[in-house]
């Protein structure tokens, strides 16, 4: 499926989040317990809003926010860019 989503809204991938203990082991899966706030941009509208994001950036959004959306076992989120709170930089 080919999701392009139109005006000032942006496609993006939630990121896994992993649950650590506190001696450092990774807990796999744990982290799907609640829904996680940061994601991968893979596609981004046509507003004007959206020069501060391209695709690739990891960003920061509102959680519960945006339309959960599926292709198969993967799951996409379509979110305004207003509930984009920040872009990771690496």
């Amino acid at each position: 499926m080919n999701i392009k989503p139109i005006g000032k809204r942006i496609l993006v991938k939630p990121l896994k989040m992993e649950e650590k203990t506190s001696s450092g082991i990774i807990l796999p899966g744990q982290g799907d317990k609640e829904m996680p706030n940061m994601g991968e941009v893979l596609s981004l509208g046509s507003g004007e809003e959206l020069k501060e994001v391209s695709p690739g950036d990891k960003v920061v959004y509102k959680r519960y926010s945006g339309t959960e959306i599926k292709d198969g076992e993967e799951k996409y989120i379509i979110l305004e860019i207003e509930d984009v709170l920040a872009i990771l930089e690496q």
